[in-house]
């Protein structure tokens, strides 16, 4: 049987305990994963005895109350709380999601809130997302055209407008990326699921004029075909997008386009 050894100071310690001081009968316990860089210390799990009572209903509201009313050290992303920006992933339960929407009643037991899977972490629920940005740079998500005499709006169909739902909705969260067994080790190289979305968006786009060249840029047995679908990208999606169908729709491309 294999064994695997931690490193000691990756090793995650039991943290510090805070108790309730309201008196309330509805306490829940959540317990966070917390680390700051500079202290030199492990990472540890914090936890806290939150009064439900007065607590809304997302697990975005409870940090918010443990950051506001018990802790104000507590460290994690937040921006539009309405699904819209991604600030805000992270792993709850067990589960990668949107803490502005993920409601805790949900989620039976102890909360146990995580930073995002197999990233590095920057400070307690932080992940660092450097990665994944450059390889969604190295995609080019913009279009590109070589007319450069158009003066006047690109016409697209109803239909040909109707290829682009499903993919760009997406929020660049990672929840799907993160969740990727494939990524995880792999992360270095392959594109994982976000990107591909992403990369597959502008791939179908009727407007765009360099279809080819960014198949091509996906084609390699790394960028694209580490994906062996395995389907919790599309599982772990708050948006409820399908990143392993449109990855799915890129190998078939490629394997009926002369490329």
């Amino acid at each position: 049987m294999v064994q695997l050894n931690l490193p000691e100071n990756s090793k995650v310690k039991t943290g510090k305990y805070f108790k309730d001081k309201t008196g309330s009968k509805n306490i829940r316990k959540v317990n966070v994963y917390r680390w700051d860089p500079s202290t030199g210390e492990n990472p540890r799990i914090d936890t806290y005895e939150v009064d439900m009572d007065s607590c809304p209903s997302k697990v975005l509201d409870v940090l918010n109350k443990i950051k506001n009313e018990i802790d104000p050290t507590l460290a994690y992303r937040r921006s539009c709380a309405h699904g819209v920006c991604g600030s805000c992933a992270m792993n709850m339960g067990g589960k990668n999601g949107l803490a502005c929407t993920t409601p805790h009643a949900e989620i039976d037991g102890d909360l146990d809130i995580y930073p995002l899977p197999h990233l590095k972490v920057k400070r307690d629920l932080i992940g660092d997302l450097d990665g994944l940005y450059k390889q969604y740079e190295s995609i080019e998500p913009w279009l590109k055209s070589n007319s450069k005499s158009e003066t006047s709006e690109i016409y697209q169909s109803k239909e040909d407008r109707a290829k682009l739902d499903g993919a760009y909705e997406c929020i660049m969260c990672a929840c799907c990326s993160t969740s990727c067994p494939s990524y995880w080790w792999n992360g270095d190289k392959y594109l994982g699921p976000a990107v591909l979305l992403q990369a597959y968006r502008w791939i179908v786009d009727s407007r765009e004029e360099e279809r080819k060249e960014r198949l091509k840029k996906v084609a390699d047995e790394l960028k694209l075909y580490r994906c062996h679908t395995i389907l919790n990208c599309t599982n772990a999606c708050p948006k409820g997008l399908n990143p392993a169908k449109a990855i799915a729709e890129i190998k078939k491309m490629l394997a009926t386009t002369n490329v």
